[in-house]
């Protein structure tokens, strides 16, 4: 009876939500950026939090496909925690070259905060989370925030933070690189280019919260990126945990198979850094 009680709770907590699809947040280059909402019934305020998938830059959907994959398992668990959440499409590779998906994930920030009323969110609890591309963008969009974009927290799910990492000049890079940025070697102009858009090159004290994920099997991002991620942070005194998922390979939705509460876990990170409303007043 218990297990079905909290079966019926969950549905219920899943059901009681207002949602929208396919919200234009911004244009840019004559394309309509669009983003799908999720937001708890009630009067909020409520903690919020940006989803952006990932696709290698040039491919994904804030939806996650017929198979709900990329960032969509984030979805129903932020929502029976009592979240907002907000899944972004951005302008992809080779048409959009960078820094058009950053300035894109930015420009969602801002529209978020300016509707902030409008879907009962708090925007002083704002946090970004996304996978594989999608976590180098929120990454990326965390250390070059202004006032405007700046949020009280990330969660990256195995991003590339260093974009250069071991190549050798010379190197040929690969097909997602390439559309990305226009190169296809690195040579000194894409060196440059690779550079400076790896968010490990411009952590700085002051920057939110991180909760970094990451399989220790990754077969695409390399495991030591989110080691080397949190090493800088806590280097200069930006609080970030690791949550390591033993024997993850690159995808959340593959991780189902192993039994890990990672979902769990990273809606409780995100319960204690941006605690609801009702949860601020009762502590005062």
């Amino acid at each position: 009876m218990k297990f079905l009680a909290f079966l019926l709770l969950g549905a219920a907590a899943t059901a009681a939500t207002t949602t929208q699809t396919d919200i234009e947040y911004g244009v840019a280059d004559g394309e309509s950026l669009r983003l799908d909402l999720c937001i708890p019934d009630g009067p909020g305020p409520f903690p919020a939090v940006i989803l952006v998938h990932g696709g290698g830059w040039n491919a994904g959907d804030k939806s996650g496909g017929p198979t709900k994959a990329l960032i969509a398992p984030m979805q129903d668990p932020l929502t029976r925690g009592g979240f907002a959440w907000f899944s972004i499409n951005y302008r992809l590779a080779p048409k959009h070259r960078y820094p058009a998906p950053v300035e894109d994930v930015e420009t969602a920030i801002r529209w978020v905060k300016a509707h902030a009323a409008e879907y009962r969110v708090d925007p002083q609890h704002l946090a970004l989370s996304g996978e594989s591309a999608g976590a180098h963008l929120i990454a990326m969009s965390a250390v070059r925030a202004t006032e405007a974009t700046r949020v009280a927290a990330v969660v990256p799910f195995y991003g590339p933070f260093d974009l250069i990492g071991q190549a050798r000049p010379g190197q040929r890079l690969g097909p997602n690189m390439s559309a990305l940025f226009g190169h296809q070697v690195l040579n000194e102009q894409a060196e440059r280019a690779l550079h400076d858009a790896s968010p490990l090159n411009f952590v700085k004290p002051g920057l939110p919260p991180f909760l970094l994920v990451h399989g220790t099997a990754d077969s695409k991002v390399p495991y030591r990126q989110s080691t080397d991620m949190q090493a800088a942070l806590r280097r200069v005194g930006v609080p970030c945990e690791l949550l390591s998922i033993k024997g993850g390979d690159h995808g959340m939705s593959n991780w189902a198979k192993l039994g890990s509460d990672y979902q769990t876990q990273v809606v409780a990170w995100l319960t204690r850094t941006l605690p609801p409303a009702a949860a601020k007043d009762s502590a005062r």
